[in-house]
């Protein structure tokens, strides 16, 4: 006689966000775990603008200070992630929450967000160093600016094009096979393994786009934004991969137009302080 196995909370009963089954959650539930998702990204975002309004766009770090920088960094990375990554992280506490309750619950999801913004924190002081070392360069010779802005854009570019893109952008839009894994992490401890093997992942997806913010700016508003919607799309549309080509394509070709247009760096191009009389 054969038995069936009946699907445990956090075993591969849904599928995947970009997969022909369809969505990850119940309408409802999906409904509201969007909404909560709003919630905290929209503020995100307004301290994001706020804090770039007051900063500008400029070279390097312009002068933030490392515990700033990694505040203002992980409240991007919120801003920007968030929305790409909710179907695993929803569908993740989902099982949380359905196999405890209360403190257990709470701390559970507290070490599965933890774990995932640890891994971009620490990316965060890969990118503070690389905006240093940029922002001293261009200080000490402005015209290297523009040769820097080239191999970052190219560096995104290959980037884009590359295996490795490949195999984290996998990872990131079907999901539910790495949270079957997931579930065979052991404790203590696991939820802050998942978090953190999710962040690398979703780091290695995105390195690429953000290897752009150093000619763009790190606190360019309109290139934050526009970084994000590529995110989304290409983690959540069915022709995703084929977005993430066509942008790599898109940074070559930046690449050679950067040698001669310093419109395209506004991250690299020294400002002028402003002025009261201006």
């Amino acid at each position: 006689m054969r038995h069936s196995r009946i699907p445990t909370v956090e075993s591969a009963r849904p599928p995947a966000p970009t997969g022909a089954g369809g969505g990850l959650l119940p309408t409802r539930e999906l409904a509201t775990a969007w909404l909560l998702i709003v919630l905290i990204a929209v503020p995100a975002w307004v301290l994001t603008i706020g804090q770039a309004r007051n900063m500008g766009v400029g070279p390097g770090t312009m002068g933030t200070a490392l515990p700033l920088f990694l505040l203002l960094w992980v409240t991007m990375m919120a801003a920007m992630m968030l929305p790409s990554m909710a179907p695993v992280a929803v569908t993740w506490v989902r099982g949380i929450g359905r196999r405890t309750s209360g403190w257990t619950r709470t701390a559970r999801t507290t070490e599965f967000v933890g774990g995932y913004l640890v891994v971009w924190t620490a990316f965060g002081l890969l990118a503070y160093a690389a905006l240093a070392l940029t922002g001293g360069l261009v200080e000490d010779h402005p015209a290297a600016g523009r040769w820097i802005g080239a191999a970052a854009f190219l560096l995104a570019g290959l980037y884009q094009l590359g295996p490795l893109k490949n195999v984290c952008l996998r990872h990131c839009r079907d999901p539910m096979g790495h949270l079957v894994r997931y579930a065979g992490f052991r404790r203590p401890a696991r939820d802050l393994r998942v978090g953190l093997h999710h962040g690398a992942y979703c780091v290695g997806c995105c390195l690429g786009l953000m290897v752009v913010l150093v000619p763009l700016g790190v606190m360019n508003v309109a290139a934050m934004a526009g970084l994000a919607v590529v995110i989304f799309i290409e983690k959540l549309w069915s022709r995703g991969p084929l977005l993430a080509r066509a942008t790599g394509i898109v940074f070559v070709v930046l690449a050679v137009l950067a040698l001669s247009q310093d419109w395209l760096l506004p991250g690299l191009q020294e400002t002028m302080p402003m002025t009261d009389d201006m």
